[in-house]
This record gives structure tokens, sequence and C-alpha cells, in this order.
């Protein structure tokens, strides 16, 4: 080395590049070696391995190699395996990590973040064994030398590379999904993404379509308001954090303080399984949302968004750009100020900007200082953390009382330089295109008017063609021929009406673009979910404050026990708002609810309709292709408390075609209402049954849960069918008979399914009485005509689930109850059965399940509870354990049992 030697220094760096064809603008990554030259001067050789091949070495170690590609698609995660039914509670193999990420992230576990290796942690222990000696005495210095060596811990996947490797391989669906449990975990969100090649900055504002966030606040005259909206539309302020440099204090764990200190929003160094490498999170900014509660307790008085640009703040420009330019106040973390340092401009310059700028140092002591107008300097170094945070939280506060500048996350989407999402995918945009060309239909007409005048086959024709038909079927012995008649008759009356009216321009759009080749037609489907959701919303929360409020006045007369006009006044009054609040409503299922009618209605007068552009029997495909996409289908109507029979016939029959007669295994869920049946069931599958309070399920619904190929072997079906259906003792139904209502559902639900849940809340006795006479009278008569469902009873919301004692007792006082109610129910259904379990195989040990509450801590801001999670999956493999032995169903044999 002739060129070594004439160079008289004690260290030289030399470059020499891993892969020196890739283009400048390839990011290396450094790794160091020391080597000797032959007059013993040491040197330093500085080789840059390409960052691309971290990434693909990152990506093989994760069986990711070629998904970003060939993308994950929901249908890869929306399966019942093998995998799911396990419990991984720290660590799973290496090659697990992908699905057991994504298995606890569908059920809600914030614990998915943590998951660690298996090998690791194997390897760790091996070597604190091979060190372990039977001396009593050891050497010290010898044995616990200091060593600058990476350990094993460098070898580890950090968990934000898990949660980044799924994002960048998952398709617009998965990435949709993944965004929004990720939200309910209570987790920051991508904002800002580099792509992992290409290093273009990505905006996914897709992902954040189906995500509603709720707060409360207080007004000027001390009232509470509440506020739920679309999260991409909400206007509120926005506090970026970012960093220059390396600083010794974690920027992520301190914001995590400020908008929740039991739970960590933003992952830091100092979380379960975080690892000195990581190789796609440098650059990606995420968003966190801190939601009021309305109380004294509140750390901020309105909804504030918080914005965390990983990594080195001076490395990516861009990304800094765009959020100082977007935030209300600007957060930065500095080690010291220097002028030499590479950053020093841009610091200047956020000094001289107009907007708030509070600089933390990590090398100061002092406590906060405002050196000029909305500039301020916070000491980091040998302070509490707490009075750090609360300095830093009162300081924010003073600065966003002085600006006005708010953030809305769609504005994102018209910065210059970024790709958006939504914007750069062909089927995305066309699918947006055909859902916006529907709503501007509805253009700014009055919810209570739309299903008039767009969904006329449905509504009062089919209200009454429903109770007729009730009548038809509960005719009594003494009722004569003539009467049989005439009630056809009217029937028959009611369908050609149906079928003479005409089919809206609305309706018309929707089958024109279901009926297309387009291969958009499920992401036109999720837009006009998304669009009709926005459309709805704002007036839907002003009828529910109406609600809440008429609900409380009528409460405080009972109180009162106020016999007066007022008091009918009010009830009135009441019964009005829930009526409109009950025509507000108007979501994919109303659509789909129309299809059906203009189906059944031709199906009745056997004749094509004169406005339809296709063959009214090819509608029944539609429903089919959206149920095999894995959307939700209404099977009993909510508003009129009727299973259109014809058309889930029909619906069923062309599943059957498409799929073959598949081997089903039916689950129900019952239960009184916002008891959670809907949460649980999107728990246990991944799903997204409406579970807001705008939004609670009314009727029944379907879907359809493949089972992966090892499983079918094994279980001996194909597919689950999930059906989620209304609670029982809906307050809506107040005027109406709610016994009857209720036992009709009970009867059909349990009539349908293998397994139905019996989903109780609380530990009210009355309200536990009522739903189990209802329960036992629904098994009662399946009995009578030889149908043998089993149940599973779900006590939710019990405060102590690990204590043996009360456990037992619980199910003590559970099979009283049952065999109490069994004796009632047998006399109204004229029968003998002593016991609860003359009825069904029932095992009370194993078939009562208890689960702690949902959430850890107190709503908006509360995560999840993991206890909850590991309940439903427990939840989960007793119900597989009843599929094992249960009668095998037909998808045939289910459209049977439907009629």
């Amino acid at each position: 080395m002739p060129f070594f030697s004439e160079i008289g220094v004690l260290h030289l760096i030399v470059y020499i590049p891993y892969y020196y064809t890739v283009l400048c603008k390839t990011q290396f990554l450094l790794v160091s070696h020391t080597i000797q030259l032959s007059d013993n001067r040491p040197v330093m050789v500085i080789f840059t391995e390409n960052r691309t091949e971290k990434m693909n070495s990152l990506f093989h170690r994760l069986h990711l190699e070629g998904r970003h590609l060939n993308k994950l698609k929901t249908a890869d995660v929306h399966q019942l395996s093998a995998h799911s039914l396990q419990s991984h509670k720290e660590s799973c193999a290496e090659d697990e990590l992908i699905q057991t990420y994504i298995q606890k992230l569908l059920m809600m576990d914030y614990r998915a973040r943590y998951i660690k290796t298996k090998e690791t942690n194997e390897k760790d222990h091996t070597q604190q064994s091979a060190n372990d000696s039977s001396e009593i005495e050891g050497d010290i210095f010898k044995e616990m030398n200091f060593s600058n060596e990476a350990t094993s811990q460098s070898d580890l996947i950090h968990p934000m590379d898990v949660q980044m490797g799924v994002f960048h391989c998952a398709d617009g669906f998965l990435k949709q999904l993944m965004v929004t449990k990720l939200s309910q975990c209570q987790y920051a969100l991508p904002l800002l993404v580099p792509d992992p090649f290409t290093q273009q900055i990505e905006f996914p504002l897709w992902t954040f379509r189906q995500i509603n966030k709720s707060w409360k606040m207080t007004n000027t005259n001390n009232e509470t308001i509440s506020q739920t909206q679309p999260i991409y539309k909400a206007e509120t302020p926005m506090v970026s954090f970012f960093r220059f440099g390396s600083v010794s204090s974690s920027k992520s764990q301190l914001m995590n303080s400020l908008i929740n200190e039991k739970h960590n929003t933003f992952f830091h160094r100092n979380c379960p399984g975080s690892s000195r490498t990581r190789v796609l999170i440098d650059g990606v900014v995420e968003i966190a949302w801190f939601c009021p509660s309305g109380t004294v307790d509140d750390k901020f008085t309105d909804c504030v968004a918080f914005c965390n640009l990983h990594g080195d703040a001076g490395d990516h420009e861009k990304q800094l750009q765009i959020l100082t330019e977007m935030a209300s106040v600007n957060v930065v973390l500095l080690p010291q100020l220097d002028r030499n340092d590479r950053n020093a401009a841009k610091i200047q310059n956020l000094y001289k900007n107009r907007k708030p700028l509070i600089c933390l140092f990590t090398e100061d002591v002092s406590a906060a200082t405002e050196t000029r107008k909305g500039k301020y300097k916070i000491g980091l170094k040998g302070r509490n953390q707490s009075d750090v945070s609360e300095e830093l939280r009162k300081t924010i506060n003073d600065c966003l009382s002085e600006s006005s500048s708010t953030f809305r996350l769609e504005n994102v989407s018209k910065l210059s330089d970024i790709r958006v999402d939504e914007e750069n995918d062909d089927d995305c945009r066309r699918g947006r295109e055909a859902a916006k060309q529907m709503m501007s239909l509805l253009g700014k007409k009055d919810q209570t008017e739309i299903k008039e005048l767009f969904l006329p086959h449905q509504g009062k024709l089919w209200q009454q063609w429903s109770q007729k038909n009730k009548e038809l079927h509960r005719l009594r012995g003494d009722e004569i021929e003539m009467e049989i008649s005439r009630k056809q008759t009217e029937m028959d009356q009611i369908r050609q009406q149906q079928h003479e009216s005409d089919i809206s321009e609305f309706i018309k759009l929707f089958i024109k673009e279901m009926n297309s080749d387009a291969s958009n037609k499920m992401i036109f489907l999720k837009w006009l979910r998304i669009l009709l959701d926005e459309h709805t919303s704002a007036e839907l929360r002003d009828l529910h404050n109406k609600y809440d409020e008429a609900w409380s006045n009528i409460l405080k007369l009972k109180e009162k026990e106020d016999k007066s006009d007022l008091k009918a006044q009010k009830q009135s009054e009441f019964e009005r708002i829930t009526e409109e609040l009950q025509d507000a409503n108007f979501g994919l299922e109303h659509i789909m609810r129309e299809i059906g009618q203009i189906y059944e209605s031709c199906s009745s007068v056997k004749e094509n309709k004169k406005d339809l552009q296709i063959d009214f029997s090819s509608l029944p495909s539609l429903a089919a292709e959206m149920m095999i996409s894995g959307f939700p289908l209404e099977l009993m109507d909510g508003d009129a408390a009727h299973v259109p029979m014809i058309w889930i016939s029909a619906v069923l029959d062309q599943i059957i075609q498409k799929l073959g007669d598949q081997r089903v295994f039916v689950l129900s869920v019952l239960g009184i209402q916002s008891t959670g049946k809907s949460t649980m069931l999107n728990a246990m599958f991944g799903l997204q049954f409406a579970v807001s309070a705008g939004r609670c399920t009314r009727g029944a619904f379907m879907q359809l849960i493949r089972i992966s190929d090892e499983m079918k072997t094994q279980m001996n079906f194909d597919y689950i069918l999930v059906v989620d259906t209304e609670g029982l003792h809906a307050l809506e139904l107040a005027g109406r008979s709610i016994r009857d209502h209720d036992n009709e559902l009970a009867t059909f639900v349990v009539g349908l399914g293998n397994v139905t849940l019996i989903n109780i809340f609380g530990e009210n006795p009355s309200e536990l009485q009522d739903i189990l006479q209802i329960v036992v009278q629904a098994f009662l008569r399946m009995k009578k005509v030889n149908l043998f469902p089993s149940c599973v009873f779900v006590h939710q919301n019990v405060s102590d689930v690990t204590a043996g004692e009360k456990n037992m007792d619980g199910r003590r006082r559970l099979q009283e109850t049952l065999d109490e109610m069994t004796k009632l129910a047998a006399k109204e259904e004229v029968c003998d059965a002593e016991s609860f379990s003359d009825v069904i195989r029932f095992d009370v040990q194993k078939d009562v399940k208890y689960f702690a509450q949902l959430w850890e801590g107190n709503p908006p801001m509360a995560p999840p509870n993991p206890n909850y999670c590991e309940n439903i999956q427990e939840l989960k493999k007793t119900i597989m354990s009843h599929a094992s032995k249960s009668v095998k169903m037909t998808m045939m044999l289910i459209n049977r049992q439907t009629q």
C-alpha cells in the first residue's frame, strides 16, 4: 500500500463503496473496520453498505420479499388460521413476526408493537448459561470488562420496522384497515412516508378516511359540547416536534407525556423491543391527536394534533419544511447552539419565523424562559421529567392561546412535491369520482326526504308488505280461506306498486357502476360508504344532541314523578326526534335494501322493470360479489324487522354458484343494545361492523370469513358466516311491542347460528333476567323443530376476571337463573323442561366467559385493554372447539333455514 505509507497521519479514513454502481442519491450505512499498515500505524476503513441492501435484508427476514410489488391484501389477513388461534404474549419466531403483528393489531391489542423474537431470547439465555460458573469466587475485572462491540441486541428487528414493513407491502384496503386499527389502539399514524426505495414522500390520505375522533369541550358559557368528526376534516391546532443532531433525551417519550402519560402513543427508544438499528422509520412523520374529555383533568382544552418527525431533521429537509409551514407551534430538540453547526441556518430561520418556537436543550438546566415574544427555551439536563412535561405543556398552551392558525389533514394533499396515494392510484381516483357523481344527486336535500325520494321501493310499501306477511303467517286456525286469500291479494298489490315505482337516478348509477367490468368496484363501494357517512354525520350529530337532551328531560320528570301534560309533551317530542334519527341514517345498507326490493318486486310480478337497464336476475350477483369481497350484507331489515327471503335466497344461490356449496359454520350474537356486540366481533375477526353511537346496528348483518387451507382439514368447514344483530330492548322501539320484537329477533338469530354468543354487560340482575328469558324461549322453539344450536355466554365489563371464587359464584347464579327462566319459558311455550340442560347441551364451566372492561382507562384517550384482547382470544378458541363438534352446514342449508 504505497499510498498509505506516504501519509504520515495516525488515522486514515478511506471510503470504499460497497456497491459502486448505485446512483448518487442512494443512502448509505457506514460500517467501520480497523486494519494495520506495515509500519504498525492503525487505519480505520469505513465501508459504505448500500441502504437498499439493508432493506432487502430486512424484507427477507420478515418474509416480505417482493411484497412491495405483489401487495398483501385484506383477504390474506381476513382468514382464520391455526396461527390466529395461538396466543403470542411476548415473543414469537422471526418468520412469524408479520403474522403475529397483524393478528394482534386486528384484535386491537396494542402489544402488537412490542413482540420480540424467540431466537434472540434463546441465544441470550444460552450465552448467559455458558458464562455461569460453579466457582464461588470470580474476577470482576476479567469477567465484566468493558466492550465496544455490538451485542446480539443490534440483530433485533426494530418494532417500527415490522410496522412500516407491513405498511409498505400492503395494498390500499389493508393499509386503511391497518391505520384504522392503529388509531383504535391510540397509536400515532403515518402522515408523511418516504418510499424506502425511491425516497419519494407519500401522504397516505386514503388510510385516514375511516377514522372518526370524538371529544368534548367546554364553551364560554361553561357548557360541554360534544364533537365527533372524520379526522381528515377536523380543523385543529397542530404542534410539530423534531430534533437536530443526536440528543440524549427521547423526543417521542417527551411527546407521550403530553398526550397520554400511561400509554406510548409514539414509539421511543425505551419501549419494549427497541433496538439500536432501524431501517424504515427515519424520515417518517407520524401524527396523533389529543382529544379532551371535557373535564378539569384535560391537558389541553381543545383537540390538538401532534406531529413527530423521526430521525435527524437536518437529513429530511422536505418533511421539515412541510411541518414548519403547517404547524401552529414548532418544538425543536437540540443538544446545544453552535453557529458552526451544519443546521445553524435552519435553526436561525425557525427563530426568525413568525410562528411560536420552543427550543428544548438537552445540555441545559434552565427552566422555561421566554427569550422574545413567542420564542421559548427549556432545559432538560438533570431535570425531573414530570416538571419538564408540565412546563412544556403550559408553554404550548400559552402559544396556542396566542395563535389562530389551524391544521386540516385533508389540506396536506395540496402541497407540492409529495405523492398523494388517492391521486396516484387510478382505481382509487376512478372509484372516488363515481361515488362523488352519485353523491352530487343528493344535493342539499333534507335527510328525512332522501329515502323517500331516492329509495321509493322500501319505506312504507315494504313495511306494509312485511306487516301483512307476518299477519299471514300468524293466522289463527279459525280464520277462513277467504281471509288468507285477501291478505295475499293485498301483498300482491303492494308488490305491483313497488314494481311500478321508478328507479331513481341515484340507484341507476349505482347499478351501472357495480355491473361494469371495472376493477375498482370495491374501491367505489368504500368511497360511497365514506362519502355517505360524511354526508350524514353533521345532521346525525345535531340530532344525537337533541336526543340526549330530550331523554334527559324525560328522566328528570320521572324523578319528580311528574304526571302533567308536560311529561306527555316531552315524551312525544322524544319519539319525534327518535324517528328523525332513524330517517337520517343513510348508508350502504339502505342502497342494497333498495336493490333487494327492486329484485323482489320484479320476481313477484315475473317481469323486468321498464327503467332497469339490466335483467333483474343479475342483481343478486352484485350482492354476492360484495360479500365474497368482505363487505357485510343486511340479512334482516332493521326498519321493517323482516328478512327479505326472496332476495337473501337469491344472493346465497349466487354465492353457491361462485364459490360452490361450501361448508359453513354460522356464528351469531345476541344481547342488549350498546353492550359491545359489534366491538367483540370486530376484535375477534378484525372486522369493521359499525360500532359508533350514531351507527348502532339495526336488524342483522352477515359477513363471510374464509378458513385457511390448513384449518379446513382440522375443522371440516370452509367459511365462518358471522351474523351481527341489533340490540334487544332498543330505546327507539319504546312505542312498539318490544317483547314481541325481541322474541322474533332472538328466535331468528338462535335458529340460524351453530353457536350464538349471548352478550351480557355489567351485573344488572333485572336486565340479565330479561335477556335470559328471551334466550331460553328461543332455544325451546329450536328444540321443537329439531334444531340443536349451542351457546356461549359472554359476561362483559366484569371488574375482576381473575377472581376464581367470584367467577365460580357467578356461574352458579347464572345456572340457577337459567333453570328458573327455563321453567317460566316452558310454560309459555307449553312444553316440559325443568332445567336449561333439558333444552340445550351446555357446560357452565366452559361456556361462560368473563371479560375485562374494554378500555384501559377513560375514553376518548384510553387504548383497548390488553386483557380484553386475551379474553377475545380465549373465546375464539372456545368457539372453534364448538365448531369442530358441530353439525356441518352448507350454504344451501343456510339458504333453506333463512326461509
